[in-house]
């Protein structure tokens, strides 16, 4: 079965790792459903019922993005207020519609791993800034599966140090 991967990067044409990453899982369209929020929905405008649909017709969902302030984009944020709505997605007389799909998170971070948790200045483990994340779809009953993160993206990082990513976001995707 394929897996949905929602893409949501504001400049995915100026991004090193992600753009990167989309070539790469759209070299293998039998195997990934490449979703490009941005693309999509350039006015953020969203297609409620067309972005539901969607994501019932995969068992395993993935969103890639970019780590922004210690979260996600805007952007991801709003779609899942708008998208994961009661009723649908959660409710008492709701079917609960991602009920066991699993659903995971593909993450590029500037910081290095040692900066979280490790250090004086940066107290907080990438986990614990992703856990509401994973409350939203364990509420969800989705089964959330642990994050994939590269660390140390800079807007001059060397294309050997962006390559060395790519079979490690094909192996985690792999093993979803």
């Amino acid at each position: 079965m394929k897996t949905l991967i929602i893409v949501t990067h504001p400049d995915i044409d100026h991004s090193l790792i992600n753009k990167r990453w989309v070539e790469m899982l759209k070299e293998q369209p039998d195997k990934y459903s490449v979703h490009e929020l941005y693309k999509a929905y350039p006015d953020e405008n969203i297609d409620i019922k067309a972005e539901q649909t969607r994501m019932e017709q995969y068992g395993k969902i993935v969103f890639q993005f970019p780590v922004y302030w210690f979260s996600s984009p805007a952007f991801l944020k709003k779609w899942m207020d708008e998208v994961l709505i009661y009723g649908w997605a959660f409710g008492s007389k709701s079917e609960y519609k991602l009920s066991g799909k699993k659903i995971a998170l593909a993450l590029s971070v500037g910081l290095e791993e040692h900066e979280y948790g490790q250090s004086e200045k940066y107290k907080y483990r990438l986990e614990q800034l992703m856990r509401p994340f994973e409350l939203t779809f364990d509420y969800v009953k989705a089964d959330y599966r642990p994050f994939f993160a590269y660390y140390g993206i800079e807007p001059h990082s060397p294309k050997a140090w962006i390559e060395k990513s790519v079979p490690l976001y094909r192996d985690f995707l792999e093993a979803l």
